[in-house]
């Protein structure tokens, strides 16, 4: 390792990092109990990350479209609207990262591609995820005159199915590990979150919104190891790299999501993670769309496991985890080209 040794616990405590720092040094320390060099080897990680750049972001896509504090940003192309839904748990800016990785960039030789961006939770405080698909997903659709394609990543495909389920205008939906068979992960899955949700409902009540830092905890906690070992990996990276400055976005993005409004949160948690409502065919429209479908999966997805996706459509399988599907080094080919492919398929417009 060439960058200088790592800081203690404790000054790095006072600084910045991912979200909730401090649990992370807990894992951290955890891990260092059997590997003290892995646990160095983060630690100069973290440093790193605390420490690097940032560099001026790219100027935002317009905006063409506007509900409330939800939007649609045109990010080019031509042809029929394909809209890509993004989870609103994460920002937008995962399917629009740089230019060797932008799902949005790639999809503009399909037709003209718009990103959905929620907006901040202060203009959604009131609404649930049903609220968001009805009152903001599809008045922002409509407004495009003519039928659209959906593509939702993570949640945001749940709530895309769930659309075209209520709209019939819809003329297709890509789901990209999305989760719509919630009782279909594992039974210790489903119980450590409703634990985890029982603990923080009543600050996320006082708030008003479920804080970030609880979603965070909920993601490591399916995988400690890989959280300490993903730092351990950037101190070993080119100070100059593509790699790293890709690392560095990417755990901006996922360090910089808005709140879950509350009520948001508790249909999230209770309703569709609790009682499988969308997989018993019991949320908003009362099942899968009869539009043409396609579920990407996951082969190491822990957050969204592949068997929790609808049974429906066509299926594609990437050798790649919940966010390496979208931005990993394979994912011009793993998703990219079959998606393509998938879109140019559809019947053309009417």
């Amino acid at each position: 390792m060439t960058d200088n040794l790592a800081p203690s616990l404790a000054a790095l405590q006072q600084t910045a990092g991912p979200r909730p720092l401090p649990m992370f040094l807990e894992l951290v320390r955890r891990a260092g109990e059997s590997d003290p060099e892995l646990m160095r080897a983060a630690l100069v990680g973290l440093a790193i990350y605390q420490r690097a750049p940032r560099h001026v972001a790219q100027q935002s896509r317009s905006i063409v479209a506007r509900t409330d504090g939800a939007g649609l940003r045109d990010c080019g192309g031509s042809g029929r609207p394909i809209v890509l839904v993004p989870s609103l748990i994460n920002p937008p800016g995962i399917l629009d990262l740089d230019a060797g990785s932008s799902l949005s960039e790639a999809l503009t030789s399909s037709g003209r591609v718009f990103l959905l961006d929620w907006g901040a939770a202060r203009d959604r405080m009131t609404l649930d995820v049903s609220a968001h698909v009805r009152d903001l997903l599809l008045p922002l659709l409509r407004s495009l005159g003519e039928p659209v394609i959906l593509v939702g990543y993570c949640l945001g495909g749940t709530m895309a199915l769930a659309a075209a389920a209520l709209d019939r205008r819809i003329a297709a939906v890509a789901t990209l590990a999305a989760p719509w068979c919630f009782s279909a992960y594992p039974p210790e899955a489903r119980s450590a979150l409703q634990q985890l949700w029982h603990r923080a409902k009543p600050i996320a009540k006082g708030l008003g919104v479920l804080p970030i830092e609880v979603l965070q905890a909920a993601f490591w906690s399916l995988d400690p190891h890989r959280v300490v070992a993903k730092f351990a990996r950037l101190a070993t990276t080119d100070p100059n790299g593509l790699e790293r400055l890709r690392f560095i976005a990417l755990e901006d993005w996922a360090n910089t999501g808005e709140p879950l409004p509350l009520p948001a949160a508790e249909e999230l948690l209770e309703e569709l993670f609790g009682a499988d409502r969308s997989g018993s065919g019991e949320w908003l429209g009362g099942g899968l769309p009869a539009c043409p479908t396609l579920h990407v999966t996951a082969t190491g997805d822990r957050i969204t496991p592949a068997n929790t996706a609808a049974a429906s459509g066509e299926q594609v399988a990437c050798n790649a985890g919940h966010v390496g599907m979208i931005v990993g080094r394979s994912a011009p080919t793993t998703l990219h080209a079959p998606l393509r492919q998938w879109l140019e398929a559809l019947p053309p417009r009417g």
